[in-house]
């Protein structure tokens, strides 16, 4: 009795670190570098990781004029423009309105604006379930994208990008 009690409290405990080890394998991560674009002198990265059906994004830069700052993800991975101008214009796969995250319409792109330091560092984070890593679906998915930063302030109204200035810094969104 004791050996079959002890065999199916063995059997049980493989079970559940199978289950709890299958589960942190859901988690994926996906981590970029920023170039400089538009003469400017930004530098920086910024980190995917998608758990439990979120992605939660962090990007950390320097280098910015000190102030207030846009980022998008913009429709393609191509950062090879001078300027920026071949990641194209933003990531919109459900043809919204430019606007505010989180208030009424916006791109799955619009990510919003950040404050850079009087040093020129900045950081900004957002989660949501909007995006996903490599699932393959058109409407979620952020590879093969691009991250854009801008000179200056999405102001959410101007369409169809916000009115952010120039492209001071592009990463492609790729493994």
């Amino acid at each position: 009795m004791k050996k079959i009690i002890l065999s199916t409290a063995l059997l049980i405990a493989v079970v559940i670190g199978c289950k709890t080890s299958s589960s942190s394998g859901d988690s994926k991560k996906l981590a970029i570098a920023f170039e400089a674009k538009s003469n400017s002198t930004v530098s920086g990265t910024a980190t995917f990781i998608e758990k439990n059906g979120k992605v939660t994004f962090v990007a950390k830069l320097a280098g910015l004029k000190p102030g207030v700052h846009a980022i998008h993800i913009h429709e393609k991975s191509d950062c090879s423009a001078a300027d920026g101008s071949s990641a194209g214009g933003h990531w919109n796969p459900t043809f919204k309105k430019h606007g505010k995250w989180g208030l009424g319409e916006h791109h799955k792109g619009d990510i919003g604006n950040f404050t850079a330091d009087a040093n020129g560092n900045g950081t900004i984070t957002l989660t949501t379930d909007e995006w996903n890593i490599g699932s393959g679906d058109p409407t979620k998915d952020i590879l093969g994208k691009g991250l854009i930063v801008h000179e200056g302030t999405d102001d959410f109204i101007s369409q169809p990008s916000g009115n952010a200035g120039a492209r001071v810094a592009c990463s492609a969104i790729i493994k």
